[in-house]
């Protein structure tokens, strides 16, 4: 199994690009969400994802995680496949199509070239709780790269409250205030614990 792809860039179209790594040229199938991406560039990274099937190996290039989760959860739905998440990512941007999903837009999500109302709806229904999971994960890693939330949870510590405990107060305040201050921070925190 492939995680990723680097190298120079040697043909790059909407559809698929070819990186050449160590002599040698892969074909890559990409969204125009991953060719926007990487359309100037003459070196790239992409994540990988595999799709053998019995009369081809295909490689499906992402110029991100989030991208390729999504693209995986897609194809995981009775009825589509990696050409048609392709379409949908091509259509969609991770996140546009991450909202649709999240708050059940079925039009939007029909709009899409090659979904009908069935098929939109059953993405909706199969993949509503895994899309708000990866949402409310990258919300909390988000939250937690934030020097406020770090620095008010060393101070947490230092007055002697337990790190998860006190992490959880703190991502809980940052969620529903994501611009606290430290001083707010740790007051609240103090009150919650």
């Amino acid at each position: 199994m492939y995680e990723f792809i680097s190298g120079k860039i040697t043909k790059a179209t909407p559809a698929y690009v070819v990186i050449e790594n160590n002599g040698m040229g892969y074909l890559i199938n990409i969204s125009l969400y991953t060719y926007e991406a990487v359309k100037d560039k003459k070196e790239t990274l992409l994540y990988i994802h595999e799709n053998i099937r019995e009369d081809a190996y295909l490689l499906y290039g992402f110029s991100d995680i989030r991208e390729r989760e999504i693209f995986q959860m897609l194809i995981s739905v009775s009825g589509i496949g990696a050409n048609t998440a392709r379409m949908m990512l091509s259509s969609m941007s991770p996140e546009e199509l991450q909202l649709a999903i999240s708050t059940e837009n079925v039009n939007q999500i029909k709009s899409i070239k090659g979904i009908g109302q069935k098929t939109a709806q059953r993405v909706i229904v199969e993949l509503k709780d895994k899309i708000g999971k990866v949402a409310e994960e990258q919300k909390i890693a988000l939250l937690r790269d934030n020097t406020n939330a770090e620095e008010a949870l060393s101070a947490l510590v230092m007055l002697g409250f337990a790190k998860a405990p006190s992490q959880k107060v703190v991502d809980k305040i940052l969620k529903e205030n994501p611009d606290s201050k430290v001083e707010d921070i740790i007051k609240l925190a103090l009150k919650m614990l």
